[in-house]
């Protein structure tokens, strides 16, 4: 297969459905710019802060993505190029962006609450909090992951006497300083824009041009060489601030512009992958299932469930209604911008997950148990080698696989400090009752929805997690977020039917998405049981158990809504 036609093909088929399906469902939903967003009716300066598309698409963007999209398909690649393409098309089209859509619409017309608010007036009270511990628990899984991911990017190299081997850290020293340094820009550029009303377009050349400057100067000027551990507590320290400082000063700001560094690599990708058009190695399909000969050496399993769970976020994921749910609708000017920023978002991220095909297929035999299989790695790898075939990049191969390690690095922080927010979100959420903040709350309950109290638990919790053992239960994470994807599609399907509008778009995706996630964890509970051989296999077994009985639960009483609504229409 062409990289070059399989990735026009893909893009064609995305732009055609973003046109069609997405304003399709953009009309069969009443999105009204006449309605007042919650952005402006309870616009605090905080966390309700009106956002001018284009910054809030950077946001959402840059939230949403991370490395997602690029290990997810990479990793599904053993089983073909066919599959994962056919997966990240359809999946993304009719099951992903309708996912995010939806969610982010529901929000919006429910104050800028979180999905387990829209749960609560269309499900139940009881609903909402097992959907709201559930969410909680994940996000405190993944900023314990994202926290250790940043804290060993930016970590020092010690040898075995204990002694600093500055070569082997500079690398890592000058991410680290790239970072702190794009936080000072993006603080400033909020200010600006914000507080000194500096025209977006003039503050973005110059944000951009800032961003290169960062990049030279913190490769050439790296002073900062601390452990894992230190770095783990000051991320921590970082992700607290960050959580509950003012939108419009760091979180717009920052995701705005890291926004570009995402661009910039998907065109520096796309640039090489046209320029190269080379065939891919990689075959049209392997095999039911994989046998382990390509990728990390461990086998994925079958492809069903195995594909639909391991990419996530180039397809559907639930993450994506977290943050749409969570940040965005307290950011979305009008109702319209929600189309362009949660469908045509997820469908960019398609693109990106497709890019990810062409990349891997391009060092396909050199994806094996002992070469490259770090997904990261593949994708820098494969796209610097295509970028390097073309006359005018000859020569630049290691300078482009060093900007795309580090565009990718960049979001995990960004992913890092918007799911420490939406967890903040979900704790005060779980205390109090439909329509209530937290200024509504007496008691304990006062305490523990303040939003200081709320974010030093959620920080606590997962730095302490990150130094531990969150890796033991990572392996869930993948099933867990699907599962969150199947419950927003089922919790959009009820308010939309308690509304009167049309939710059968909703049906299939969360019924097959139901089926997935627990076809997988019955798979990963009797894995573990059957090869217990320490206590982390029962945790895992338990665990995946806990996650089975909640989203029967929860679909029982989904189900039930949704069949009374249809009931009643007749």
């Amino acid at each position: 297969m062409n990289a070059a036609l399989l990735l026009i093909v893909g893009v064609v088929i995305l732009v055609i459905g973003y046109v069609t399906y997405g304003k399709w469902l953009a009309d069969q939903w009443g999105v009204d710019d006449k309605r007042v967003t919650p952005a402006h009716e309870l616009e605090d300066g905080n966390d309700y802060v009106p956002a001018k598309a284009p910054v809030l698409m950077g946001h959402h963007f840059s939230s949403i993505a991370g490395a997602g999209p690029i290990n997810g398909p990479i990793q599904a690649a053993v089983f073909g190029w066919v599959p994962v393409m056919l997966w990240v098309l359809i999946g993304g089209i009719f099951f992903g962006a309708v996912h995010d859509f939806g969610a982010l619409f529901a929000s919006i017309r429910n104050k800028g609450q979180s999905i387990g608010e829209v749960i609560a007036t269309s499900i139940g009270s009881r609903a909402k909090k097992l959907f709201l511990i559930f969410s909680y628990l994940t996000l405190i899984l993944v900023v314990a992951a994202f926290a250790s991911i940043v804290a060993n990017t930016f970590k020092a190299t010690y040898d075995e006497a204990g002694v600093l081997d500055m070569a082997a850290s500079a690398a890592n020293a000058r991410t680290a300083m790239i970072s702190i340094l794009f936080i000072v820009i993006a603080i400033i550029f909020g200010i600006m824009v914000y507080r000194r009303n500096a025209s977006l377009v003039v503050s973005t050349v110059i944000g951009v041009a800032a961003i290169i400057a960062c990049m030279a100067i913190g490769y050439n000027w790296h002073p900062l060489y601390l452990n894992g551990n230190v770095w783990m507590v000051i991320v921590g320290i970082y992700i607290a601030i960050a959580s509950v400082t003012p939108v419009w000063i760091l979180l717009q700001p920052r995701d705005y512009l890291s926004s570009f560094l995402l661009y910039g690599m998907m065109i520096i990708a796309v640039v090489g992958i046209l320029g190269a058009h080379p065939s891919l190695e990689i075959p049209a399909f392997t095999g039911f299932i994989d046998t382990a000969e390509y990728g990390v050496g461990s086998s994925l399993g079958s492809l069903f469930p195995a594909l639909f769970v391991t990419i996530a976020c180039g397809a559907i994921s639930g993450f994506h209604s977290l943050v749409g749910s969570g940040t965005t609708a307290k950011q979305l000017d009008k109702e319209t911008d929600a189309r362009p920023i949660a469908y045509g978002g997820m469908l960019i991220e398609c693109a990106l997950a497709l890019i990810s095909l062409c990349a891997v297929g391009y060092i396909w035999k050199e994806y094996v148990p002992g070469g490259i299989t770090t997904p990261t790695a593949v994708f820098a790898t494969g796209i610097a080698r295509m970028c390097a075939t073309i006359p005018f990049l000859a020569g630049a191969e290691d300078v482009i696989y060093s900007m795309l390690i580090l565009a990718v690095s960049a979001f995990c922080l960004t992913s890092l400090d918007t799911a420490t927010r939406l967890a903040r979100y979900m704790f005060q959420e779980f205390w109090l009752e439909p329509g209530q903040t937290h200024k509504d709350a007496t008691g304990i309950k006062k305490t523990l929805t303040n939003p200081y109290v709320a974010t030093i638990i959620t920080v606590v919790l997962g730095i302490a997690l990150g130094m531990t053992g969150y890796a033991k239960i990572w392996a869930l994470f993948g099933a867990a977020n699907q599962l969150l994807a199947a419950l927003g599609l089922l919790a959009v399907a009820a308010w939309l039917g308690k509304m009167g509008k049309n939710n059968k778009m909703f049906l299939f995706p969360m019924a097959f998405m139901l089926v997935v996630t627990i076809v997988s964890l019955i798979q990963t509970i009797i894995t573990n049981v059957t090869n217990a051989v320490d206590m982390w296999n029962w945790i895992r077994a338990g665990l995946g158990t806990l996650l089975v009985v909640l989203a029967v639960v929860l679909a029982i009483e989904g189900v039930k809504t949704i069949t009374s609504q249809a009931k009643a229409k007749r």
